[in-house]
């Protein structure tokens, strides 16, 4: 396997992401902004003494991001960048601007993932950060970070798409970020190889509601800015997989069964095609099956 340039990754072919496109640049506020098309989407505020940045985009797309960000605040530079999680998504970045002198913020589990070569199943893949990639402050618990007079919160998840999740908060601006946790078009997936499980995913939606409002824009994984509706829809529909699938495990059921059985037909019109999505909320429900109770 070869290094991807720039991005302190080693990749599999099938867990990288089109390095071709634009960056597209949404506006929030004056300070406030989502990057896309950098294969996850990207945060950054803007403050007086520079930029914070949540996420990095994936490994093939992190040069073209940095030059789409000094461009959007020209004469500052990136002082901190927040992972939501490990994946290459959310970390392309970190090496970059770890050696220009960034601070690199994630969950503690975030940095022991990205300090192993990790196997990822569902993706037929093995990802590895090299050192300068690795995260420089880590975190258990709610942490702040400030970008001028924004107040950047952010918090553990818990056991949700993975079990290093941070759920990002900016109340002055009213903005979430809620990483892979929400994706648009897609399933979003439990990531059972680091921890990530579909009950768990039930309860960071219901705690990433409890802070929002109507007026709230939600900046998923991937996808456009959405709305407070549209993570409620989230929730209800991770919730209903959630009993359906415990349910029809009890009876014996597989996934294969499960999914010939049309466990989640009333939802791909809007997430997409099921497969991979059930294939590790059904492992994951495994690593579970205590708290679900009642499987043989």
């Amino acid at each position: 396997m070869a290094a991807a340039a720039g991005a302190g990754l080693v990749l599999a072919p099938r867990l990288a992401h089109a390095a071709s496109g634009p960056i597209e640049v949404t506006r929030l506020t004056d300070t406030v902004a989502v990057f896309g098309g950098a294969g996850g989407n990207v945060l950054a505020v803007t403050g007086p003494d520079g930029v914070v940045l949540v996420n990095g985009g994936s490994p093939e797309r992190s040069a073209a991001l940095l030059e789409a960000v000094a461009a959007h605040a020209p004469g500052r530079r990136v002082t901190t960048i927040i992972n939501t999680d490990w994946h290459p998504e959310q970390t392309g970045s970190n090496e970059a601007l770890g050696k220009a002198g960034a601070a690199i913020v994630a969950h503690e589990h975030t940095r022991q993932y990205l300090a192993r070569e990790m196997f990822v199943e569902w993706r037929h893949a093995r990802y590895r950060a090299r050192p300068g990639a690795l995260p420089t402050r880590t975190t258990r618990t709610d942490g702040v970070v400030m970008a001028g007079a924004e107040r950047i919160e952010y918090r553990p998840l818990g056991q949700a798409h993975t079990d290093g999740d941070l759920g990002v908060f900016l109340p002055q601006s009213n903005v979430l970020v809620t990483g892979d946790l929400m994706t648009v078009g897609a399933y979003p997936i439990g990531d059972y190889t680091s921890g990530g499980w579909l009950g768990g995913m039930v309860t960071a939606a219901k705690a990433m509601l409890d802070l929002t409002n109507d007026a709230t824009r939600i900046v998923p994984g991937v996808g456009p800015v959405q709305a407070r509706a549209d993570l409620q829809a989230t929730h209800e529909m991770l919730s209903a997989m959630r009993e359906r699938i415990a349910k029809m495990m009890r009876q014996g059921m597989g996934a294969s069964e499960m999914l010939a059985a049309g466990v989640s037909k009333d939802f791909d019109a809007r997430w997409g095609a099921p497969d991979v999505f059930m294939a590790t909320a059904y492992r994951g429900m495994w690593l579970h099956v205590r708290e679900i109770g009642g499987v043989v």
